[in-house]
């Protein structure tokens, strides 16, 4: 496998594997909104092709799939809607959030398998999140797309598997990303991560380079990675 496409990589974990892969010798084509912070990590990693998008842009995707050769999808742009009670979610961020999490990256998908069917190879990785297999409270609709996810890896895998293809649902638990960075201030993200014991967005690059070099005949099917140090049982904190 040489190509990788990876979504929500101006960032956090995406920017994290997308440089990881760059330097374990993938050409790497990172997908985010942010075309200011792509330029600049393509100009600190030669092998990484900006591409500017919103993953939700559909007519974008099928544009920039009609050519691109993908042996590794990375389906890794998420957001976390405002903090609070299901019953005071605004409608408008409950659309959203099913949107980025989880139909764009249905729709994603849905664009590449043919091709890596065709070639009886790829290797499909979905970012999740503990929040989708432990219940705890003001963030059902984020927790709802990650579970959505979960079922919908390993009903792929399913599809995919008499093919060579290989699925991978990645199960992180607290990482200091900025996924909060939006509803939280300073203030709380720092309280957030205090004590230095959450994961890094390098942790979870790692366990992908290792993942993807394995023998073609093994598939880590779930990779949960948690803090070492969790006050919960599902790693968020």
């Amino acid at each position: 496998m040489t190509t990788a496409l990876i979504t929500g990589a101006t960032s956090g974990i995406g920017r994290a594997m997308a440089v990881a892969l760059s330097e374990a010798g993938y050409d790497v084509y990172a997908m985010g909104r942010n075309e200011a912070a792509l330029k600049r990590l393509q100009g600190e990693h030669p092998r990484i092709v900006p591409v500017a998008m919103d993953v939700t842009d559909r007519d974008g995707l099928e544009a920039l799939l009609a050519d691109l050769v993908v042996d590794v999808l990375i389906n890794n742009a998420g957001m976390m809607p405002p903090l609070g009670n299901f019953a005071d979610m605004k409608v408008a961020d409950i659309d959203t959030t099913l949107e980025v999490n989880l139909s764009a990256a249905i729709l994603l998908t849905r664009l590449v398998v043919p091709q890596m069917r065709e070639r009886r190879s790829g290797h499909i990785v979905f970012t999740g999140s503990s929040a989708a297999h432990a219940a705890f409270p003001n963030v059902a609709v984020y927790s709802a797309t990650k579970a959505a996810i979960a079922g919908f890896a390993a009903a792929l895998r399913a599809d995919l598997s008499p093919y060579g293809i290989r699925v991978t649902e990645l199960v992180p638990g607290r990482v200091e990303t900025q996924l909060y960075s939006a509803i939280l201030d300073t203030e709380a993200r720092a309280a957030m991560y205090a004590g230095n014991v959450a994961v890094q967005p390098e942790d979870v690059a790692k366990m992908v380079i290792a993942l993807l070099a394995l023998p073609a005949s093994a598939d880590v099917t779930r990779l949960d990675i948690m803090p070492t140090r969790p006050t919960t049982q599902s790693g968020s904190k």
